[in-house]
């Protein structure tokens, strides 16, 4: 069985031993679109990758593909139906980045409404050090506990950041984008009403026609201006020039993004030029990305290929 993974890199320092025990592995760092992928797969059996588009034309020109097996949740990098004309199986991997994704949604968070970045600068700076008071009244920051807490998307990660909120006695409810996932222990609300009554709205959705834009600026005007909006879920589910402009003109009082529109950030997104930055906390689509995560994400692409074989 011959495999190629043709995007390592998105994968850092994890070990590939559990891919190499099925057959013989080919693995690249990086591997550009169209004519590098055909000329790199073209005795290929399976192929691994992560963001590297498999369209239509490079399976026909793969006789020899039988398995595409996506590194990731997502799927929208493989022309799927295409796939299914040609019986050629497409597997992902859900679930690998439950506690990951959850564990960086409250370390972004609270480092935003606690001005982590500020104390810190604070002490190091020397000016504790020089103070007559034992405390600094230069910033304020309000519990977790008695607040509303809002999560738009209760699948596994929204769920999970739900029981942490409740852990710090939050008030949770959430508005479900697919309309599919109500069962969950928390009232289902309607998006306008659940921006208008949270104090935090925390993002964990996939992206689709439905999610595209859902907050824009005429969402953003609903919330309270002591809210926080958090984006762990896709870029493009939040409008970033709209949030831009909310943040410079008070309406939230910030917000904290993981994912971006494009990725990596373009040099003149207008996140990176709002007018008080300390409202902001960017991080560069690190979520899923724990040690843990990934070690689990290519182990389960190891059982994909191995169910698929047997």
């Amino acid at each position: 069985m011959k495999i190629v993974f043709l995007d390592s890199a998105s994968m850092g320092n994890t070990s590939l031993a559990p891919l190499e025990k099925l057959g013989a592995l080919t693995v690249y760092s990086d591997t550009l679109a169209g004519e590098e992928v055909v000329e790199r797969c073209k005795e290929a059996d399976i192929i691994i990758c992560n963001k590297v588009k498999i369209t239509a034309p490079i399976m026909d020109a793969l006789p020899k593909l039988r398995l595409i097996c996506i590194t990731a949740t997502g799927m929208n990098n493989v022309d799927l139906k295409y796939a299914a004309q040609k019986r050629i199986a497409v597997k992902n991997v859900a679930g690998y980045s439950t506690a990951s994704v959850a564990q960086v949604t409250f370390a972004l968070l609270l480092s935003l409404m606690h001005s982590v970045g500020y104390f810190d600068a604070y002490v190091k700076g020397g000016q504790y050090a020089q103070s007559s008071l034992f405390t600094h009244y230069g910033r304020s920051f309000y519990e977790l506990t008695d607040k509303n807490f809002g999560v738009i998307g209760m699948g596994n990660i929204g769920r999970r950041v739900a029981g942490i909120a409740e852990a710090f006695g939050a008030h949770v409810a959430y508005y479900s984008t697919s309309g599919k996932n109500l069962a969950a222990p928390y009232p289902a609300l309607p998006l306008d009403r659940l921006l208008k009554t949270s104090d935090v709205v925390s993002i964990h959705a996939p992206l689709s026609s439905s999610t595209y834009n859902l907050i824009a600026y005429p969402q953003l005007q609903l919330m309270k201006p002591t809210a926080y909006l958090v984006n762990i879920g896709r870029g493009k589910i939040v409008s970033e020039a709209d949030l831009a402009r909310a943040l410079n003109e008070g309406l939230i009082a910030g917000a904290a993004l993981d994912v971006f529109e494009h990725e990596p950030i373009n040099h003149d997104n207008p996140l990176l030029s709002v007018k008080n930055p300390e409202k902001l906390m960017l991080s560069p689509h690190i979520g899923w990305l724990s040690v843990e995560a990934r070690r689990t994400l290519i182990e389960k692409v190891a059982k994909n290929i191995e169910d698929y074989i047997q």
